[in-house]
């Protein structure tokens, strides 16, 4: 009995079911190449929802981290779904792959920019020069930083100061190679810096297709091998970004403008394992700065963080970070993170805690208590019932986060 390909289709990615008898004599007849393109193609995703409460009166000014935002305190969300398509490399030989990712939902808009909702979209290529050189097109998500994008790799719900300022994002070429165990390099050629703008990653108003404007990407990593004991696995993380980006600041009587310019990022962070079974330790600083319009220097942004976790077992942890974020320069100074104003950094203290026990299988359940303060003494920071006029200098958030992976 010969099966004509739709059926074989529907078959392939689980819609419908065959006999085993019907599915072995039809492999004998012929083989598909539907079949043969999919056999290595694996799909993972998340459904990622939160529930906030924020006490005390007024929210119109929100603590200026990532993906934090009036509309979610107080309420019940749906954060982001993603779906990814992908397929690994095979070590050691001419290979090739790819990730195709589509993300959803408010966090997803915050992160893709004028993308959305395709998240990342590249080819993968190995090279089998050495012990193995890795090419990677298209679009990929950012190579520095202590945390990520999707919140499940994440000790914390909440975003550090230190991921509020960094690019989510690039469009362009990343080369890795591994010299060793313990030491790997990524270098990349972007559009731009900041993801704002179009799937190019062009900056409103700035000429980045030019040839001298192109982006530069690039992340050191150093592990510490087996023969260190107890440090084993550890790991200390060094990289730049520099290229054309986008941010903005206010202009008098004109609100808040959006500009181009150049920017050099910095990050440094370390992992590191300790003697007692389950304790980590944590740390990590970014830095922006060179951020000029028509030459003038503007200001800069830092962000220290320290982490701690500890696992009690498979199914229970507890996280805790702490915060220092600090912009200089132009008074006001305030970033675009990706499209979106998140407001000025001046001196902000920060402490949060997360407790999870992961009590049904592939679900991540944790609840989070986080405090945002004003250190800066240049007056309230945040809530307020008008937006741009805060009334207080403290932040309280406690939040549940329930994230399904698949």
């Amino acid at each position: 009995m010969k099966m004509n390909k739709w059926t074989l289709g529907l078959a392939a990615v689980g819609l419908v079911s065959l006999a085993p008898a019907l599915l072995a004599q039809n492999a004998a007849q012929q083989q598909t190449p539907l079949l043969t393109s999919l056999s290595a193609t694996t799909i993972s995703g998340y459904v990622d929802t939160s529930a906030v409460w924020a006490p005390g009166t007024g929210n119109a000014n929100v603590a200026p981290y990532a993906f934090n935002s009036q509309s979610k305190q107080n309420g019940i969300n749906l954060d982001a779904v993603d779906i990814k398509l992908s397929k690994a490399l095979e070590e050691g030989k001419w290979s090739a792959g790819y990730v195709a990712e589509l993300s959803y939902g408010p966090d997803a808009q915050a992160i893709d920019g004028g993308a959305y909702p395709i998240r990342q979209a590249y080819v993968d290529l190995g090279i089998p020069i050495g012990n193995g050189l890795e090419l990677k097109m298209g679009r990929f998500d950012n190579i520095l930083g202590y945390e990520t994008s999707d919140a499940m790799n994440n000790p914390n719900w909440t975003r550090s100061y230190g991921y509020s300022i960094e690019p989510t994002e690039h469009t362009g070429l990343l080369v890795s190679y591994k010299f060793a165990d313990w030491m790997g390099l990524q270098v990349g050629a972007v559009d731009s810096v900041t993801t704002l703008g179009p799937i190019g990653g062009v900056p409103s108003g700035v000429n980045t297709r030019s040839e001298s404007r192109r982006g530069f990407i690039s992340l050191l990593t150093l592990t510490a091998p087996d023969s260190w004991g107890f440090l084993k696995g550890s790991a200390l993380y060094g990289g730049l970004d520099y290229g054309p980006g986008s941010y903005g600041y206010p202009v008098p009587g004109a609100g808040l403008g959006l500009h181009g310019g150049n920017m050099t990022e910095w990050y440094v962070g370390t992992t590191i394992n300790t003697p007692l079974k389950g304790l980590s330790l944590g740390a990590s600083y970014d830095g922006a700065s060179d951020l000029d319009v028509a030459g003038l220097d503007v200001g800069s942004f830092e962000a220290f963080a320290g982490y701690v976790s500890y696992k009690f077992n498979d199914k229970a942890s507890i996280n805790g970070r702490a915060e220092y974020a600090n912009g200089s320069g132009l008074e006001g100074l305030e970033f675009i993170a990706d499209g979106a104003p998140f407001g000025t950094l001046d001196k902000v203290i920060a402490f949060t805690g997360t407790f999870e026990y992961d009590l049904w299988a592939n679900v991540m359940s944790r609840i989070e208590v986080r405090w945002d303060h004003n250190a800066g003494g240049v007056g309230p920071a945040f809530g307020g019932e008008t937006p741009g006029a805060p009334t207080k200098n403290n932040e309280v958030l406690i939040a549940a986060n329930v994230i399904y992976k698949f």
